[in-house]
């Protein structure tokens, strides 16, 4: 059961957007983190799909899902046209540019299982 807190991981390539974002979780009255492996009570992940290097938002979704079941994703993207089809079942898909409000709704709504 959410005990009305929650840590949020963001990761995302470019620092403004990626504070941007972290503006839009913190004023969504959440924290966000940054190392997912140091902490216990992390509860949704919200990336990018486009990252550099060889892991992207999709695999990193994967990655995230299966070796942490039950932290919620959130993955976002103003380039790729994703289906939620291609993500973790229970994941879901923002094109860019998104709402602010979409986004903490859907945050909201996965942290009280709706």
């Amino acid at each position: 059961m959410w005990n009305g807190k929650a840590v949020i991981l963001v990761v995302k390539d470019s620092v403004l957007i990626r504070m941007g974002a972290v503006d839009l979780v913190q004023s969504a009255g959440y924290e966000a983190i940054a190392i997912l492996e140091s902490r216990a009570d992390i509860d949704p992940v919200f990336t990018d799909v486009e990252m550099p290097g060889t892991m992207d938002g999709i695999k990193l979704a994967h990655y995230i899902r299966n070796r942490w079941p039950p932290v919620k994703l959130i993955v976002a993207s103003g380039r790729a046209i994703l289906k939620e089809s291609h993500l973790p079942e229970g994941s879901q898909f923002f094109s860019k540019p998104y709402s602010d409000h979409a986004i903490a709704d859907a945050m909201a709504r996965m942290l009280l299982g709706i």
